[in-house]
């Protein structure tokens, strides 16, 4: 990848957390910020006059472009939220009604765990959760086997945040889609790095950040509807849109039902930029980059004493989010030195992901460090972090 516009200050930091946020962003994104905030400043869909149609005119590409990088034919099938949580608990709370039931993986974050638990408590939702092999995949066969009449909805993560691993949602697709539920996927992990058909999915709902593999700001989210939800799916929260003030109840019509108060205009300039830079470069592009800079570390790791990989090999579908226990080191202390040592800035710990955790026989211990690469991180600096973890462990502090 180019990395000619990472900014001066990327330089003086080594950032392996772009499964949290991924930075640096490409410089674009920085400036379709700032322009928007000196320059614009007004927000969308709530008046006239230029500004105001300058800021309906980002928002407009933002939708257009983030929908031609699903698959998406029709733009304003995608409803911009205020990250990946909110377009999780907007599916899931919004399809979802007593009595019903649903099948998901021990895989998922906790932005889908926590809505499900609270509707089993809450309104008589009962949950199933499909177990995974040692790597962190889950067989489409075993989710086919927890599928019942009353089963409504299927939520399946597309790459895992803890172990990289990339789910068959193609072929858990079809199943489902024979079944007749629908279905949900987390794309948090992979949209804006990984290659998505979205029909060949057939994805009813999809949900994803904005400030992850699509590079754009914090304070971002997506979410994708199929024709089939359309009529099902109850909007999370009601207010203003712009449109239709005389009907005090939520217009039907579609993004604004989903769209309720201001949008995050300047975020969504950035993730505008952000989209663009992504069709520029290509996805495959770079996610074969992604792809070099894990392979890269995955043998780097292999090759340290005491280290244990918990997640799918290099030559198998993954992204390139990596997790590892180091014997006679916790989680936490093991991150916390690699960053005095050497400015390495990591995760350590569950990842909001418990279940996965439980599956990997990591939850006891604290769970993992993760180490995940970006679109700008270098090979030198995947072979920084490899050097510095070796000098750790052959003088380790105790």
């Amino acid at each position: 990848m180019d990395h000619s516009d990472r900014s001066q200050t990327a330089r003086r930091r080594l950032y392996l957390d772009n499964a949290a946020t991924s930075w640096p962003k490409p410089m674009c994104v920085y400036e379709a910020l700032d322009s928007y905030q000196r320059e614009i400043g007004a927000p969308y869909g709530r008046s006239g006059y230029r500004a105001a149609e300058e800021a309906q005119r980002l928002v407009v590409s933002a939708r257009r472009k983030v929908a031609e990088i699903v698959g998406i034919q029709n733009p304003n099938h995608l409803a911009f939220t205020a990250n990946g949580t909110d377009a999780l608990n907007t599916s899931i709370l919004g399809i979802l009604r007593p009595g019903d039931h649903v099948v998901t993986t021990v895989c998922e974050h906790n932005s889908v765990v926590r809505p499900l638990i609270y509707l089993a408590d809450e309104h008589q939702v009962e949950v199933s959760y499909v177990t995974c092999d040692v790597a962190g995949y889950v067989s489409p066969d075993d989710i086919l086997k927890e599928l019942r009449p009353n089963t409504r909805l299927v939520v399946v993560i597309h790459a895992s945040n803890v172990t990289g691993a990339i789910q068959p949602i193609a072929e858990i697709g079809n199943r489902v889609r024979t079944h007749g539920a629908y279905y949900l996927v987390d794309a948090a992990q992979s949209l804006g790095h990984v290659p998505l058909d979205w029909n060949a999915c057939h994805v009813d709902l999809l949900a994803a950040s904005g400030h992850k593999g699509l590079l754009g700001p914090l304070g971002t989210g997506v979410l994708c509807l199929g024709e089939r939800v359309l009529d099902e799916l109850q909007p999370l929260r009601r207010g203003g849109t712009g449109t239709e003030s005389d009907d005090e109840r939520q217009p039907a019509e579609l993004p604004e039902r989903f769209e309720a108060g201001n949008l995050n205009v300047p975020a969504l300039a950035g993730l505008a930029a952000a989209a663009e830079y992504l069709q520029q470069h290509s996805i495959e592009a770079i996610q074969l980059h992604h792809h070099q800079l894990s392979e890269r570390l995955l043998a780097g790791l292999e090759s340290l004493p005491g280290i244990t990989i918990h997640g799918p090999r290099s030559d198998q579908p993954r992204t390139s989010v990596v997790s590892f226990t180091c014997a006679g080191y916790d989680p936490q202390e093991l991150a916390a030195l690699l960053e005095m040592a050497a400015g390495i800035e990591c995760r350590a710990g569950l990842h909001c992901a418990p279940r996965m955790h439980r599956a990997l026989g990591t939850l006891a211990g604290g769970g993992t460090i993760r180490l995940s690469p970006g679109w700008a991180t270098t090979r030198e600096e995947i072979d920084t972090t490899i050097s510095a973890l070796e000098h750790l462990l052959a003088s380790p502090v105790k």
